[in-house]
């Protein structure tokens, strides 16, 4: 993989509106935002002290692939992700800028979580191991991890701010958001799930689980925000060596996860230092995903 210079944070002469675990967000006059995706990297919710280098750039460049793509299934706050096409405030920034950065349409987001999820893995197989459920959603007896459900299952979190995020029903849902504007991040999210699940299966990756964000304009438009289908957000497996009952091999940061886990580590901050070779192993991933998907 050529070399690339990890990006931590990048200051820019626009207002900041949020700095997230991995996206610094900037205001770009009153209906627009700069969305910037640096190299950091969490896991359970930590922040690592070591970027993955390139990160950044594979997030932002999948996200505008989908973005791209699935316009026909919901409209998006993609505006451009051509720098030359950004305020003249960042062109000193370009370089930094290119490949790691959109602008995007300012809406209003629904603080919620729409995962939605096609196989069992990760705290969906442990719910189902304990009762039998995914998300409160009795699922048939004797699955295995791994498995493929028998049809894509809407499960939506709330959006944590600090801490981790809380799965709740879709009856939940309903109730906060009202029965409308939640059947409609149902039915999207699934459609979106099933689109990619299909592109990418023809392409050597399963999309095992997802999750997607939507915001609101002035006049009520709901859009599909944030990033898509990337492996920040995704669970993507190898489809050739995919077999249930057996855990996959994965292209997204699980790698990063497995190797935590053999620390002695609370999963608190500080985390651990991370090793050379297990960035370099992420950073692998994370491309081999990018190239297989969009090649």
């Amino acid at each position: 993989m050529e070399t690339v210079t990890p990006v931590l944070r990048i200051d820019l002469p626009l207002p900041v509106v949020h700095r997230g675990k991995v996206r610094d967000v900037f205001a770009v006059g009153d209906d627009a935002l700069l969305i910037v995706a640096t190299d950091r990297i969490s896991a359970y919710d930590v922040v690592m002290d070591d970027p993955i280098p390139g990160k950044g750039i594979v997030l932002t460049e999948l996200s505008v692939f989908w973005f791209e793509r699935t316009r026909h299934i919901v409209p998006n706050h993609l505006l451009s992700a051509t720098v030359e096409e950004f305020p003249s405030d960042v062109q000193p920034w370009r370089e930094l800028l290119a490949g790691r950065s959109m602008l995007v349409r300012r809406t209003e987001p629904i603080r919620f979580e729409c995962v939605v999820r096609g196989y069992l893995a990760g705290s969906a197989w442990r719910e189902y191991q304990h009762s039998g459920t995914v998300a409160g959603i009795p699922l048939p007896a004797g699955m295995r991890i791994a498995e493929q459900l028998p049809q894509p299952l809407f499960t939506p979190a709330t959006k944590a701010e600090h801490g981790h995020d809380e799965n709740i029903t879709f009856e939940d849902l309903c109730n906060r958001i009202g029965i409308e504007l939640a059947a409609f991040l149902r039915d999207r999210s699934i459609a979106l799930y099933k689109f990619a699940h299909t592109y990418a299966l023809e392409r050597g990756l399963i999309v095992a689980d997802t999750k997607f964000e939507f915001g609101v304009l002035p006049d009520g438009t709901v859009l599909l925000i944030d990033e898509v289908l990337t492996p920040d957000s995704s669970r993507f497996w190898l489809a050739e060596t995919y077999q249930p009952g057996v855990p996959p091999h994965d292209f997204d940061k699980q790698v990063l996860r497995d190797w935590l886990d053999a620390q002695e580590w609370n999963r608190t901050y500080p985390p651990p230092r991370l090793s050379p070779e297990i960035i370099a192993q992420t950073a692998e991933r994370y491309r081999q995903a990018l190239v297989r998907l969009t090649a």
